[in-house]
């Protein structure tokens, strides 16, 4: 009896090493198994992905090489240059555009996304109009910059950080489109936009130019190649010292108002047989509130060596940062309506026509005053002449006492034509007074204000000849 129950003990550990090995072995299979399961979703993911990657990168001109990858970093783009997307990487895009599809619908997207768009100056306005831009479907965009991010940068530009800070403006920008559209062709361009630098700049059939440039002749260099070329162009205004959103307009060049920079860049125009045709965004707001910084005791007295470049601005201008991004915002929105067939009709807005109809009025009835035989054949004003003569030649105030209240237009020298040279601002009282004048005028009116006034009136003789 002893022996059976020692067998059966015997028997029955035998059958739990048994059940024991079993399950070790069991479980040993389960985690192979599953491991194994593992290592081959992860081969086919990897190879997807790098098929993918692929395709995004291959392109009809490239072979996918290391060596091609290289030069693709560093390839200009034209109106020509191919964009290759993978099919998942366009379902993707379709879904990160569906509003603008909507909005445009497929033939309006279509024309968007082909197309090609130069931003020349990668600050505060060019920055934000690139990146809605390339945030709205435009896949070919070569930027233009030859400056560097700095700490000044954080408060308007759309990619400045402080890690990229004494990088170069544009480089910063296409690191960022990389991670909003990877499959866009973004030409980063270090370089410094003059008239001899035009021609390559420009080149590669660009359907419309961003000018988003702070400097006076070069942007009238800009925009006067547009022109002779026939590239469509819109150009930023100055929107330092400007706080009033609701003042941001867009209009051509010849409409506009109360903007200094929109006065200097179209009076530099005209001398170069320019009149109309650039459409600008700018402000209606009369800066003033705040002033330029003070140069520094140690740059008065070569203030030129402390510009970044010759030529070049050295006092900085007091910039709230939403404003450039305002600006550069609404170049980009009217660039893309006009892109993809969608054009609006921006409202030039003067708001001082019945202003000048009744200087109009009034310089009409001091002339009939005038003999023809003491200033010969009389020129015919419009209410358009005499608003030109009070904003742009006079400033809209008075030439004699810088008033602005009452204003008045009158013939300056008696025994001359009347002309937009030969025309000034005064109060009405003023006006009356000076009509009344018998003699010379350097009798009645002081040296400084006589040599204001024909310094005005000998440059309105050189730009009226434009008219």
């Amino acid at each position: 009896m002893t022996d059976y129950l020692e067998r059966l003990s015997r028997g029955l550990s035998d059958t739990r090493v048994q059940l024991v090995a079993t399950a070790v072995a069991a479980s040993a299979v389960t985690v192979g198994v599953m491991w194994g399961t593992r290592r081959a979703q992860r081969s086919r993911k990897t190879r997807r992905l790098k098929h993918d990657v692929e395709d995004m990168l291959s392109l009809d001109d490239f072979d996918a090489t290391a060596s091609s990858r290289t030069s693709l970093a560093s390839q200009i783009v034209t109106k020509h240059t191919s964009v290759h997307l993978s099919p998942n990487e366009e379902l993707l895009i379709q879904e990160q555009l569906a509003r603008h599809y909507v909005f445009f619908g497929q033939e309006g997207m279509a024309k968007l996304r082909n197309s090609f768009v130069v931003v020349v100056g990668a600050g505060g306005v060019g920055s934000w109009a690139a990146l809605m831009l390339l945030r709205s479907g435009v896949q070919r965009i070569r930027i233009i910059d030859f400056d560097q991010v700095t700490l000044s940068s954080l408060n308007r530009h759309s990619a400045a950080t402080r890690a990229n800070v004494g990088t170069p403006k544009v480089d910063a920008l296409k690191q960022s489109f990389g991670d909003i559209a990877p499959h866009a062709m973004v030409e980063a361009r270090v370089a410094l936009f003059s008239a001899e630098t035009a021609a390559d700049l420009l080149a590669g059939e660009p359907d419309y130019v961003l000018d988003c440039i702070d400097n006076m002749d070069t942007k009238t260099d800009l925009l006067e190649f547009c022109r002779t070329h026939g590239l469509e162009v819109i150009s930023a205004m100055g929107a330092g010292m400007k706080s009033d959103p609701s003042r941001v307009q867009i209009a051509d060049i010849s409409d506009t108002f109360e903007d200094p920079m929109s006065r200097a860049v179209r009076r530099r125009l005209k001398l170069r047989g320019i009149m109309s045709g650039v459409k600008v965004v700018y402000s209606t707001e009369k800066p003033g509130k705040v002033q330029l910084l003070s140069l520094a005791e140690s740059q008065k007295d070569e203030p030129g060596d402390f510009s970044v470049l010759p030529d070049f601005r050295v006092r900085i201008v007091p910039v709230l940062g939403t404003m450039p991004a305002m600006f550069g915002v609404a170049m980009a929105t009217h660039v893309l309506t006009e892109l993809a067939g969608f054009p609006t009709e921006p409202l030039p807005v003067k708001g001082r026509h019945a202003l000048y109809t009744r200087l109009q009025c009034d310089l009409g009835a001091r002339e009939s005053k005038v003999p023809p035989e003491a200033g010969g054949p009389r020129m015919q004003m419009r209410p358009n002449d005499c608003g030109y003569m009070l904003e742009e030649i006079w400033r809209g105030r008075s030439a004699v006492s810088g008033s602005t209240e009452r204003l008045a237009l009158t013939r300056w020298r008696r025994d001359q034509p009347m002309a937009t040279y030969n025309c000034v601002c005064m109060t009405k009282s003023e006006a009356d007074r000076h009509d009344g004048l018998t003699g010379s005028l350097e009798d009645y009116y002081p040296a400084e204000t006589l040599e204001y006034i024909e310094r005005r009136l000998d440059e309105e003789s050189q730009l009226s000849k434009w008219r």
